[in-house]
């Protein structure tokens, strides 16, 4: 069957299937796997130390797929600067780029002129509506079920995708609580044109920085076992429940602030956990597909999987 949408057309990839920025974890070996499967992989520039190592991060792709891939810039809400980043992703000839939390507008003026395809996910009508009259090539919308940071508002992917899809003309890409080929499929029926998943491509062999412990939890995780942090900063985010997230809520409880919860949230304490399997020391971020995540497949796995499924689901819908 043919996959074709606006999203395959303008991305240049054969299934509308965008892999999501995963902090510390989206470098290489996980973006060229997606690449090569027909999706769209990416790697994680602002998880990466200096401009050197994304040049170098990128070069490592380029190797292991000619197939296209895309960039990811997670700026936050703290404006870490990031132009530099992008000019190395220009420079090494990108031709995706995608941008996650805080003000995308310097994100456009930067790229302005250029070819480059940009993504920006959002979490609310009107931030979709904003992407759009910046220049959005498309946008991606996450639902109160993803991992990692969501919006204020607490809205499901099943009806915040359709709002966006009548505010905008531009191609939506659902994203949250997706995780194989009926969620794909029902992103299409409410109206987006692709999807993009984080959580699940964590399961996957080629996620290579993932521990043992924190694949070993998506795994034993069922979909109430994750929880809201950071809604106290205005910027909640889903992560697996554990040790770690009981403290920072416990703090959240008691009114603290960004300064006494720094530690507690920061880069540092995601990679205990992710990277070293610290689960009293650390945290890791997941949606609440953990419920429908229990094994871990080869990318290529994965995607023959969810083909396989999306392909019956439209072959049952063409009824008469």
């Amino acid at each position: 069957m043919e996959w074709k949408t606006r999203v395959t057309e303008r991305l240049g990839i054969k299934y509308p299937i965008i892999q999501g920025g995963l902090a510390y974890l989206a470098y290489a070996d996980l973006c060229a796997a997606v690449s090569n499967a027909g999706g769209l992989g990416q790697i994680t520039a602002m998880s990466l130390d200096s401009p050197d190592a994304l040049r170098e991060e990128i070069q490592k792709v380029k190797k292991m797929t000619d197939k296209p891939f895309g960039v990811n810039f997670a700026i936050g809400q703290r404006g870490r600067p990031y132009s530099h980043m992008i000019d190395v992703a220009l420079e090494e000839g990108v031709e995706v780029m995608s941008i996650t939390g805080g003000n995308p507008t310097p994100f456009f003026e930067q790229l302005q002129d250029t070819d480059v395809k940009t993504l920006v996910l959002v979490a609310a009508k009107r931030q979709a509506m904003k992407a759009e009259e910046l220049g959005a090539d498309a946008v991606m919308v996450v639902g109160q079920e993803g991992g990692g940071h969501l919006g204020r508002d607490d809205v499901g992917t099943m009806v915040l995708t359709p709002q966006v899809v009548d505010a905008v003309s531009i191609p939506v890409i659902a994203s949250g609580g997706i995780g194989d080929g009926r969620g794909w499929m029902a992103a299409h029926a409410l109206g987006a044109e692709g999807i993009e998943m984080g959580t699940r491509f964590i399961a996957t062999k080629e996620c290579v920085h993932a521990s043992e412990a924190y694949i070993d939890a998506l795994l034993s995780s069922n979909e109430t076992d994750t929880t809201i942090i950071k809604r106290t900063l205005g910027a909640p985010a889903r992560a697996i429940a554990g040790p770690w997230t009981d403290k920072i809520l416990q703090l959240e409880s008691e009114k603290a602030d960004y300064e006494a919860l720094k530690d507690y949230i920061s880069g540092a304490a995601n990679r205990k956990f992710i990277y070293d399997g610290d689960v009293e020391g650390g945290f890791g971020w997941a949606g609440q597909v953990t419920g429908l995540i229990h094994d871990v497949p080869s990318v290529a796995e994965l995607f023959e999987r969810m083909v396989r499924e999306a392909e019956e689901i439209r072959r049952n819908w063409n009824f008469g």
